[in-house]
């Protein structure tokens, strides 16, 4: 599925996002700025910073100021990549080889640890504290979202109110934010901004859950990763708890074992049994309602193209392949 008016319909607004982060790049240090550079501009859907501007264009927004917004929100995304491939110890993502891979570790958390602060200081510079308090808060949500998963690695035991946990605190909290910081610089009233947030955390939990069957289906050229990442980590996502907690004794083993030991030794048989149980079908299935839940949540916007591209949004997040 394309989605022709999202793109265009804010691509000249995205050129501006472009240029204020190559401004805001800048840094003596070179290494610094090798790094940033490389990772900020390596291909991502840059979805979060779509939505700051979508949530504003509907409520008639016509200021610069969410150009700053929509860069800041990709300097903490990124700087969650950076970070996130360092304890994964990834070597792809978008089909490039990742920053820890190219530049090294402590490369990758320190230029991590600058995007961050260098966020805060964009923030600093807008002024408004309640931007800065939503923008601090979902910083540190996900900071608890990314322990959370580290602490439910090897862990067999997590269920699927645990994992969805995770999925809201260290994915899906920045796309609520971006949708929330759009309504209120769009001059959205309390309700219209409590729902623009509440469609970006479905929004975005619908994404990661996608991310879950891509990883176990999708094409490797078209994801930029390896398949079966997220079991070689150990990762507990609703696939495999779906098999735990519905196949049979045998199926069941296999993805216990995978996940206590991490690795790719069991994929095969792991794949089959995710197959087999319909795993992925169910995983879809709770995307689709959430991407529903976050249609529903935009019901009372005004018509105009930024409502039909942020609804859009929502089909695209569940009927993609990459």
């Amino acid at each position: 599925m394309k989605t022709e008016l999202f793109h265009t319909l804010i691509e000249p607004d995205m050129r501006s996002v472009d240029r204020v982060i190559r401004h805001s790049l800048h840094s003596d240090v070179a290494l610094v700025k090798q790094v940033a550079e490389y990772i900020v501009h390596s291909g991502g859907k840059r979805l979060r910073p779509a939505l700051v501007l979508l949530a504003a264009g509907a409520l008639g927004y016509r200021g610069s100021d969410h150009h700053q917004l929509a860069a800041i929100v990709e300097f903490i995304h990124t700087a969650t990549l950076l970070h996130d491939d360092v304890v994964d110890d990834s070597d792809l993502r978008r089909g490039r080889q990742t920053a820890n891979a190219l530049f090294g570790n402590a490369a990758s958390v320190l230029v991590g640890d600058f995007l961050y602060s260098r966020a805060f200081q964009m923030m600093v510079a807008l002024n408004d504290m309640r931007i800065m308090r939503v923008l601090s808060d979902a910083t540190n949500v996900i900071a608890e979202g990314e322990v959370l998963q580290l602490m439910n690695c090897h862990d067999a035991g997590v269920d699927e109110a645990g994992y969805l946990q995770v999925i809201r605190y260290k994915t899906a909290k920045l796309f609520e934010a971006a949708a929330r910081l759009g309504a209120m610089i769009g001059g959205g009233d309390p309700d219209i901004e409590h729902g623009l947030a509440t469609y970006g955390m479905h929004l975005g939990t619908a994404f990661q859950l996608v991310d879950d069957v891509l990883d176990y289906s999708g094409a490797e050229a078209d994801t930029g990763k390896h398949l079966g990442d997220d079991l070689a980590e150990g990762k507990p996502t609703l696939p495999l708890i779906f098999v735990l907690q519905n196949g049979d004794s045998q199926q069941a083993a296999a993805v216990r074992q995978a996940i206590e030991n991490g690795g790719r030794e069991e994929f095969p048989q792991v794949l089959a049994a995710i197959r087999d149980t319909g795993a992925l079908d169910y995983t879809k299935r709770q995307a689709a309602v959430e991407a529903e839940r976050a249609t529903a949540a935009i019901d009372g916007l005004p018509a105009s193209q930024y409502k039909d591209s942020l609804l859009e949004l929502s089909l695209f997040a569940v009927a993609r392949s990459y």
